[in-house]
């Protein structure tokens, strides 16, 4: 009996551990240069790429106006679009998934090549725990991007004169629905710096891959804008648009959590199977 209650004090609840690792996670980020910077390039990019949209006047060649239909283009294309035809209809906030993969692949490399997961797992057996608090530290610093990114669409707005006119009921759900997606994005990064742990160049290699979606984009070429693709993240993300509705965030929440719960089940699976070191 007293065997059995030594065990449970000296065994931290599941909540209480994940609590501990997160506390981890979250003060490394906040303390993570390298967080700041992928930030600040989340709220530049907009204001980029919507100056190549600009019109100047011919002879003082001032800014005077923009080519884009709105601004919240910059945020979400105005239906899903799974096939893209053209760069400038991917020129959104999708964009962040890319970068915030390769901030991920940085962030977790960087346990690897310190020393940080050896020391981990040495006191802390519970693998689980680790690719939990990983996915949602970094799903956090993802959904930071995406507001970055949106103040710097509102702001190239202003500075462009665009028109600001949308449905903003959608819009909302569309800037939800991408930020939920990032519980997505986080836990599928997670899981592929785990299987390329030795390797960190394919690991941002393979990030920057995946989340281009060029996999579902090849797919959509042949089944066309079907809502099948749906079930995958970067289909969840595109249906994320300016005509969004109820049922636009009900898919993403399903989706999102969904494969969250996947890859941590088969990131847990491949970290007791291996050599983590």
């Amino acid at each position: 009996m007293n065997k059995k209650m030594s065990i449970s004090f000296e065994s931290p609840s599941f909540i209480k551990r994940l609590k501990g690792m997160l506390g981890v996670d979250f003060y490394r980020l906040f303390h993570t240069p390298l967080f700041y910077i992928f930030l600040i390039i989340a709220g530049i990019i907009p204001a980029l790429v919507s100056m190549g949209f600009s019109t100047t006047d011919p002879v003082t060649g001032q800014i005077t106006g923009s080519t884009l239909e709105n601004i919240w283009i910059m945020i979400a294309a105005k239906e899903p679009l799974y096939v893209v035809s053209d760069i400038a209809e991917y020129a959104n906030m999708n964009m962040v998934f890319i970068f915030g993969g390769i901030m991920v692949s940085i962030f977790i490399g960087h346990d690897y090549k310190s020393g940080y997961v050896k020391q981990l797992f040495t006191t802390h057996a519970k693998k689980q725990d680790y690719t939990l608090s990983k996915s949602i530290s970094c799903a956090f610093a993802i959904v930071c991007m995406c507001i970055t990114y949106l103040i710097g669409t509102v702001v190239a707005g202003i500075f462009l004169q665009a028109s600001f006119e949308v449905n903003v009921g959608s819009l909302i759900i569309a800037i939800l629905s991408k930020m939920i997606m990032s519980l997505g994005w986080a836990s599928l990064y997670t899981f592929l710096n785990i299987i390329f742990r030795r390797y960190f160049g394919i690991s941002i290699a393979s990030s920057f891959f995946f989340g281009t979606g060029i996999l579902i984009i090849g797919a959509a070429a042949i089944l066309g804008n079907s809502s099948i693709l749906n079930i995958f993240l970067y289909g969840s993300s595109v249906y994320a648009c300016l005509s969004s509705n109820i049922l636009t965030l009900i898919v993403c929440i399903v989706n999102s959590v969904g494969w969250f719960i996947f890859y941590n089940i088969v990131g847990t699976y491949v970290l007791n199977k291996s050599d983590v070191y």
